[in-house]
């Protein structure tokens, strides 16, 4: 997400490094393209027209502080500008009411509610919540069972429904249950509709007042740009939200929603949906993404979502077997290291949350992700003795692993060669000059293309 905007606000920014002091002519050009790329966005136009008011009036006749440039106060006011437009911090959702605590959820169809139900009770299982969900859609085909099919897969308790009841009397049974089952949230999911109707306006305000959820949170899909915010707007006319989850977040590299959403509605961002699998949603922290819009990275976010997804006794193995300068590092390792990094979102997600690496990520983002999954088969049709001893790999073992893999030897000689380079790069490491050896191992760590040639 961002990619776009952030490219172009940074080649925007970079007209008022070296001016001796901030003013009116020397920063219009620059609030011009600012502008054009918000507008490029698909931020909403009276959103836009604030925004770069509110740059003009902080900027001009600032005086260069010693310790920081033009450009980068510049950069710290149009910071602090995206921060305000997307909201000062992050509102968590709140559950202090008596148990259970109602989550209400809605939006129109093809947005992701479904599946944003799915994540946001994995999430709160994770806090140590009992959770039931529960769908009042009765309209879609397939929708009670999605819902069913994803709190099986991710632990919580399911209250089952079906078309010929009526929205709210489904709802009014999952609050009984959930009482009687003495679970912390429930969790109701509503029909969406293809575009905004009287109908089903009246029908989730019904439901609303039956159940009194403590949240009402509206899911809108992200690739719709500013439109995401008059569809919120329309709802939270209708309903009281509380507050959005915006879906799909890492299909849409405009990023015009995430600015737009708060400042037409007045209702915050309190999550991103940033993939397909269920443990793919973040707390939107607006400091945080417009530190990643400006291309200085989200460390916080990288270490935290490190704290969760990934497996601390394998990174433990992986750390002392890089302190040794990499002795004992194999194929079963480098498989752990595969999976973690696919378990992290793969390494353009990684690079992205990178002071400084947004330019690289663009360009992760053009690699085949399927090489891989080819190279996990390969290590996968080893046997254990192999990946431990690499060495043992002759002509008729190699023709064996990849036939079992469905690949061909090349492809296993360059995954043979990649595991060397690691471990060259690990001894390289546990040297004095790590950091200069670690970067010149990682440009040749990955062939011409970023590993496997596409099929």
């Amino acid at each position: 997400m961002f990619e776009n905007l952030t490219e172009r606000l940074s080649d925007s920014l970079r007209r008022v490094a070296g001016k001796a002091a901030l003013t009116e002519d020397n920063i219009k050009d620059t609030l011009r393209e600012v502008r054009q790329a918000l507008l490029e966005a698909d931020v909403a136009l009276p959103v836009v027209k604030d925004f770069v008011d509110q740059v003009r009036e902080r900027a001009v006749g600032q005086e260069v502080m010693k310790s920081l440039s033009p450009g980068q106060a510049f950069l710290k006011i149009v910071q602090a500008e995206l921060v305000s437009a997307m909201g000062e911090a992050n509102e968590g959702l709140d559950l202090s009411a008596q148990p259970p605590a109602v989550i209400l959820m809605a939006g129109l169809q093809g947005s992701g509610k479904t599946t944003s139900v799915g994540k946001l009770s994995k999430l709160l299982k994770a806090q140590g919540k009992k959770v039931v969900v529960v769908s009042a859609d009765v309209y879609r085909p397939a929708a009670i069972r999605q819902l069913e099919t994803l709190a099986s897969d991710v632990g919580v308790t399911f209250f089952p429904s079906d078309e010929s009841q009526k929205p709210a009397d489904i709802a009014a049974a999952a609050l009984q249950s959930a009482k009687i089952q003495f679970a912390d949230v429930l969790i109701v999911d509503t029909a969406g509709r293809l575009a905004v109707d009287e109908a089903m306006m009246a029908e989730i305000r019904d439901l609303h007042a039956q159940i009194k959820p403590v949240e009402t949170l509206f899911v809108v899909d992200a690739m719709t740009g500013q439109d995401a915010a008059t569809t919120a707007q329309a709802f939270n006319e209708a309903l009281p939200l509380t507050g959005v989850i915006l879906s799909k977040a890492d299909a849409d590299s405009r990023g015009g929603a995430a600015l737009s959403v708060r400042a037409v509605t007045g209702k915050p961002i309190k999550f991103l949906g940033v993939g397909e699998k269920t443990d793919a949603l973040e707390a939107f922290h607006p400091d945080r993404i417009a530190s990643r819009i400006l291309g200085m990275g989200d460390i916080l976010s990288l270490i935290e979502e490190a704290e969760r997804k990934l497996d601390k006794q394998k990174a433990d193995k992986l750390a002392k077997k890089m302190k040794k300068g990499g002795k004992g590092f194999d194929l079963e390792d480098f498989r752990d290291q595969l999976q973690q990094m696919s378990n992290m979102g793969g390494i353009t997600s990684m690079l992205d949350k990178l002071p400084g690496m947004s330019g690289m990520a663009q360009a992760a983002a053009n690699v085949d992700t399927r090489q891989f999954a080819r190279m996990e088969a390969i290590i996968n049709s080893m046997t254990p003795k192999e990946r431990r001893n690499p060495d043992l790999l002759n002509g008729s073992r190699k023709r064996r692993i990849t036939q079992g893999s469905g690949t061909s030897v090349q492809d296993l000689n360059r995954l043979l060669k990649q595991h060397k380079q690691m471990q060259k790069m690990m001894k390289k490491m546990s040297n004095k000059g790590a950091m200069q050896n670690m970067m010149r191992g990682l440009q040749g760590m990955m062939p011409p293309g970023g590993g496997f040639p596409p099929r």
